[in-house]
């Protein structure tokens, strides 16, 4: 490793020509300096990451590159030649793609109408399908992609999602690929194929830019690294000589953290029962299938599944978000599924949502704000009847600086801090009001290595002291690590309880897309 020796694409790179190159990149928001000096080589024809804590300026700089900034100071280079993006349609023309985290797909639409939304081909003054699936059928085949341009995408699982998001890119001619946390909402066959994607990419001499807080992952398929940390460049990385370790430290300055629990502090108290739970959609077809589960005082129960099999509607069951078709809700041993949400909030259930942006903040409000949602009747939210602002605001200014929240104060709006600090006020104002249930949805989706072991030491902490905690999440080690009781739910149902303590990765990974069956389960 060499942590600031060169910026990648240096002596090392050859004459490999560089497809990207950043100089001198500065961009300043009122208050705070986003990405200062930044200095990013990228060769022809590489996978090249970019790591670096939640608010250290990483998407900045990328929607920077990709038109939706234009920079303060500095200077960006494709293929060599000097460009000014005005907006996201001259990077396209440029020859640069992004796929976001979040898929940007219309689900009542195929594959085909996704991919050509927006770059409609035509013949004769009529849209050209015949054309279009041709072009499509090439570039799947190519790149193996294996895309059927006549499927709907809300039939699509999520690996299969990603993989139209990219032929989006391709289609119109990208030879840059931005990729923004393309692993998060993966199981691990779902990277293995991922990554599949990404070396046919390469070798047809495609670059890929692809940011990501695995470190291991990026360990395994970058060429290079580049590490930023507050918003400018500290150091770039060789991947087949630096351990996941050093890149933490790199990062953060402290050692890749591990999610696994101490020892058991389960205790007899139920303080969540679900009993023979139904769920039902629009059509009256069941998502949540007769589910029975219990959390104890001090358990975490983790349920484990591809996205789309029910899970966000159990959560907004126990929520009381939607009704139920069948069953019933118990908390603390109180049938409670006639509750409002509010009531539930009341009688302390804490909720961190799988969606922060839809389900946990306004975006447009201030920080203070966002720390009394769901808790407007409570101080220190509340003083007698009114909002109690000097109190909302004090409570706000404690959990940025108890749970690293960086932001210049409470009354900065949501929409400007990172994904990263967002998440971590949402935990902060959940683990203030002391819940004795917590459902947490992805509790470490989008945040850095940093942030995600300051909210693991949280659960676990609060485990200890006897929180009952039901924990969702896409990353299959914090499932794993965390659980003392580990189900897994596919089209609905709950189909096996594993055994945290022997189960694998890649064995639960079977278990969830229904490759492996029930059989050896606890």
């Amino acid at each position: 490793m060499s942590p600031a020796d060169s910026p990648a694409g240096g002596a090392a790179a050859g004459d490999v020509p560089l497809a990207v190159e950043l100089r001198g990149i500065t961009k300043r928001f009122p208050g705070v300096v986003a990405n200062g000096d930044i200095e990013l080589r990228v060769r022809r024809g590489e996978v090249h990451a970019i790591v670096g804590e939640n608010g250290a300026g990483k998407s900045t700089l990328m929607k920077t590159l990709y038109g939706e900034h234009r920079p303060d100071e500095g200077e960006i280079l494709v293929d060599g030649r000097p460009v000014q993006f005005r907006s996201p349609a001259d990077a396209i023309a440029a020859g640069i793609g992004m796929v976001h985290q979040h898929f940007m797909l219309a689900d009542n639409f195929t594959v085909l109408e996704n991919v050509i939304l927006g770059s409609e081909p035509t013949k004769r003054g009529r849209l050209d399908r015949a054309g279009a699936r041709r072009r499509i059928e090439e570039i799947s085949e190519r790149y193996n992609l294996g895309l059927r341009p006549d499927a709907l995408v809300e039939d699509l699982g999520v690996g299969d999602r990603q993989r139209v998001e990219i032929a989006k890119v391709l289609y119109r001619d990208a030879r840059i690929l931005i990729l923004d946390e393309p692993t998060a909402v993966l199981v691990p066959q779902e990277v293995d194929e991922l990554f599949g994607n990404l070396a046919e990419l390469k070798r047809e001499g495609l670059t890929v830019i692809f940011i990501s807080h695995k470190l291991d992952e990026v360990r395994r398929v970058a060429d290079s690294i580049t590490v930023i940390r507050r918003g400018t460049t500290v150091g770039t990385a060789d991947p087949r000589t630096t351990t996941a370790k050093q890149l933490a430290e790199l990062m953060v300055g402290a050692e890749l953290p591990t999610p696994e629990t101490r020892e058991s502090t389960v205790r007899d108290t139920p303080v969540l029962q679900l009993v023979d739970v139904t769920v039902s959609d629009e059509s009256r077809r069941p998502v949540v299938d007769d589910v029975t589960l219990t959390v104890r005082e001090g358990e975490v129960v983790g349920i484990a599944g591809v996205e789309g099999n029910g899970q966000a509607e159990l959560v907004d069951a126990i929520m009381g978000l939607r009704p139920l078709a069948a069953g019933s809700v118990l908390l603390g041993g109180e049938d409670v599924t006639a509750w409002s949400t509010r009531a539930r909030r009341e009688a302390g259930v804490g909720f961190i949502p799988e969606d922060r942006h839809r389900q946990g903040m306004l975006l447009d409000a201030p920080l203070w704000e966002n720390r009394i949602l769901g808790h407007q009747t409570r101080p220190p939210a509340v003083k007698g009847p009114l909002i109690d602002r000097r109190g909302a605001r004090a409570d706000t200014a404690r959990i940025m600086r108890e749970y690293d929240v960086r932001a210049p104060g409470p009354d900065t709006l949501a929409v400007a801090l990172s994904g990263g600090n967002q998440q971590k006020l949402i935990v902060g104002r959940e683990m203030s009001a002391r819940p004795r249930l917590l459902v947490a949805a992805h509790p470490t989706r989008g945040v850095d290595v940093g942030a995600q072991s300051v909210i693991w030491e949280l659960l676990k902490d609060a485990r200890a002291e006897g929180l009952g905690i039901v924990l969702i999440s896409a990353d299959l080690d914090e499932l794993i690590g965390l659980s003392d009781t580990l189900h897994v739910m596919l089209r609905g149902r709950l189909v096996a309880t594993l055994d945290p303590r022997r189960v694998t990765p890649e064995e639960l990974g079977g278990h969830m897309t229904g490759a492996r069956s029930t059989a050896g389960a606890a």
